[in-house]
């Protein structure tokens, strides 16, 4: 199974209720969707927000902590745990890296280990290769990334224990940041909540207790054929169809 399968295997049944975290939408620069963007323009707007939660909000995301060199060194980060395929965008795509930006300035005790892991990886980057990590190749990103990636089970290594702790904490970041926003719910083919078409009690019951529904109740019923047909009305809200 594909990582990104994988990923989507466990978040499916939880989506649901995380879906209200998805006011990171995508990418609103140069390369973003229009669509995109003008619901970032509308943010203040959304349904249920109180005055002080938009201002809340607002003063957040003027706040600075994470500075450029940590922030490319995220996104880098991010599209590792998930990069794009050719049915769904990348970590970054979805804004991944800016939702990150929000929640360690919203929850600030994510600042230091955020922080710290970032030093860290830019150390062992250095460490081996004379570099940091962002400006490694993609090759030796990958080297360390493996060997921070998984859990230590065995205990052979232990001076990995804080690239291991930190990674976790990233896949944990990415994985929510994407699978909240709207490309990462259509990735999962999730669709909501939606009625069910019920055509009533079946035939053969009815036939088996020997009764019927009355023909004037039931011309009254909604025609399940039609469910999909959007009303119209005119100008002076008379039903036209």
């Amino acid at each position: 199974m594909k990582r990104r399968d994988s990923f989507k295997t466990l978040l499916v049944g939880t989506v649901a209720g995380v879906t209200a975290a998805s006011s990171i939408g995508c990418k609103t620069d140069t390369g973003a969707p229009k669509e995109a963007a003008a619901a970032d323009e509308s943010a203040d707007n959304l349904y249920g927000r109180l005055p002080k939660e938009i201002t809340r909000d607002k003063r957040i995301k003027g706040a600075v902590f994470l500075n450029e060199h940590e922030l490319t060194t995220i996104a880098i980060l991010c599209d590792i745990i998930l990069p794009a395929t050719p049915t769904a965008g990348s970590a970054t795509d979805a804004q991944v890296p800016e939702f990150i930006e929000f929640i360690v300035k919203d929850m600030p005790y994510h600042q230091l280990p955020m922080r710290g892991g970032l030093m860290w990886l830019d150390i062992e980057s250095n460490r081996r290769f004379n570099k940091e990590f962002a400006s490694a190749t993609d090759a030796q990103q990958i080297e360390i990334v493996e060997d921070i990636a998984y859990p230590d089970t065995d205990g052979s290594k232990a001076d990995m224990a804080p690239g291991i702790k930190f990674f976790n904490l990233m896949r944990n970041f990415t994985l929510t940041g994407y699978y909240t926003s709207k490309m990462g719910i259509d990735d999962l083919g999730y669709v909501g909540n939606f009625p069910n078409v019920w055509d009533g009690v079946p035939e053969e019951v009815l036939k088996e207790h020997d009764v019927a529904y009355d023909p004037e109740w039931l011309a009254k019923c909604v025609d399940q054929s039609q469910r999909e047909v959007i009303a119209e009305w005119d100008d002076r809200g008379n039903l036209l169809t």
